[in-house]
């Protein structure tokens, strides 16, 4: 797995590319703002579920966002 920072990376400049704001990534994918927010910050990493909900609504594979160098 690559650092929560990378991760973190990943997922704004995903957020970013798709035109989102933290609250519409959350609420579309039932999480809080604050934990959005903590994974692009590279303070958290998502439990499983919520890899796989990410990774669907950013069309991207698991592995893509967070185990690919």
């Amino acid at each position: 797995m690559v650092s929560k920072e990378e991760i973190g990376k990943r997922l704004t400049e995903l957020r970013n590319a798709a035109g989102k704001t933290q609250r519409q990534v959350a609420n579309d994918n039932g999480i809080s703002v604050s934990a959005i927010a903590m994974y692009e910050a590279g303070k958290r990493i998502p439990r499983d579920e919520v890899k796989v909900s990410l990774a669907n609504y950013f069309h991207r594979s698991i592995g893509e966002i967070f185990f690919a160098p």
